[in-house]
């Protein structure tokens, strides 16, 4: 019997809608907003936290990233280098710390360690010319960042030693310099106006919401120093911009920041009660720290596009209030021939929700829609829509429904079948 009454109910609230097809779709309206946005949202921000993983993971596993300056200067606005000339007065990775984080016995679990040198220079051949980051590196760099050669060969540790002019380009700079088809290798790329000679050609690992990863070129570190970034400490040793660490296993990662801090404030002569003057980070540190950036922006824009459920909502209310006045004889017939508060109660909260639910669906079809129209509009980025947010949004758009529905359908089932059966 229940059963009946209530899939009576639906067929009534169905026809109710019919009845009023535009007021139904305006009153919708908000719903549709709402739940479309906050599909949106939610699928963009998960597509964010994916894309942001495989950025990271494409720069190679198990890294641990060393920069110069406190975690709190690193993390924050301002510069924690202070540069006079070509010297450096505040916190600076040198040489000498890549010679000691090199010690097996110091460091056991430290495996390759690379250091960098970034600058920006002008890469010409004939009449082509492109400013892009030239880095100054050492062999390990390929091992380290994952990252091979596709022509040619890399930096050698010969090449290091005898300071050669010899570069290896990043595959977008190869493609600009050598547009008309010349094999690059062994050709002479200018830098700075200075020559060098192509050895080889990066893997192309494609662009990013970060920048193009493949539009730089890598030189030996040691000729860096000397033509590209001639910064160095007040003792007179060479600054490096920052070095990586790869370690063998994830789980030395403790073990190797803790031996890495170790090495560093003796060679830095810090005093037991003062901070360290440098930052050890991880892939995985990096991935909180975005995922927790990503993940607040997403709720905080969420609960602004949820705000529309709410004026949905209230514009459910609001009809359904019209419609129990515009319906008050049918509510007072329906009493006396038997029809009892909860089924009046039951008939207009199915309507309710059904119109919010209905509301919900077209929304999620908006979002759904939305969504992959941004991953069409962004290349190489792909939002990532999960029931869970789809179930959430229907979900919240049906209790909208049940909340703004509940007075008027309250009201309606508490009139007095007399007077609403003499209402004009």
């Amino acid at each position: 019997m229940q059963q009946a009454t209530l899939i009576e109910n639906f067929k009534m609230a169905l026809s109710a809608l019919r009845t009023n097809k535009l007021r139904s779709v305006l009153t919708m309206l908000g719903i549709i907003i709402g739940v479309g946005a906050v599909v949106t949202l939610l699928s963009v921000g998960r597509g964010v936290e994916r894309y942001i993983a495989d950025a990271f993971g494409s720069i190679g596993t198990n890294l641990l990233f060393i920069l110069p300056g406190s975690a709190e200067e690193t993390t924050g606005s301002g510069p924690s280098q202070i540069v006079q000339g070509n010297v450096v007065l505040g916190p600076a990775l040198t040489v000498r710390d890549v010679q000691g984080l090199r010690d097996t016995v110091r460091a056991p679990h430290v495996g390759l360690v690379s250091p960098e040198v970034q600058s920006v220079g002008t890469l010409s051949t004939g009449g082509t010319s492109r400013q892009t980051v030239v880095s100054g590196v050492t062999s390990e760099y390929t091992d380290v960042r994952s990252w091979p050669v596709v022509l040619g060969r890399f930096i050698s540790e010969t090449d290091v030693a005898s300071r050669a002019r010899v570069v290896v380009l990043g595959y977008t700079v190869a493609e600009s310099l050598f547009s008309d088809g010349p094999d690059p290798i062994d050709q002479i790329v200018r830098i700075n106006r200075l020559p060098y000679r192509v050895i080889g050609v990066l893997e192309p690992k494609g662009g990013s919401l970060f920048g193009d990863v493949d539009d730089q070129a890598l030189v030996p570190l040691s000729t860096a120093q000397v033509d590209l970034s001639t910064l160095r400490t007040r003792e007179g040793l060479p600054v490096v911009t920052f070095i990586y660490v790869r370690l063998e296993d994830d789980s030395d990662r403790e073990a190797a920041t803790r031996e890495i801090q170790t090495i560093l404030r003796a060679q830095h002569n810090i005093d037991f009660r003062d901070e360290d003057d440098f930052s050890v980070f991880s892939q995985a540190d990096f991935l909180a720290a975005f995922g927790a950036i990503t993940g607040v922006v997403t709720i905080f824009l969420s609960a602004i596009a949820g705000i529309s459920l709410v004026v949905g909502g209230i514009g459910i209310m609001n009809i359904m209030l019209v419609t129990v006045t515009e319906r008050t004889r049918e509510i007072g017939l329906r009493k006396a021939i038997g029809a009892k508060r909860r089924d009046i109660l039951a008939q207009f909260l199915v309507e309710a929700t059904m119109l919010s639910l209905m509301g919900g669906l077209l929304g999620v079809t908006l979002g759904v829609s939305g969504a992959l129209l941004i991953s069409q509009l962004l290349e190489g980025f792909e939002a990532t829509v999960s029931l869970a947010a789809i179930g959430l949004a229907v979900s919240f758009s049906a209790a909208v429904g049940l909340f703004f529905g509940m007075y008027p359908a309250v009201r309606a089932s508490r009139l007095n079948p007399i007077e609403a059966l003499r209402y004009e």
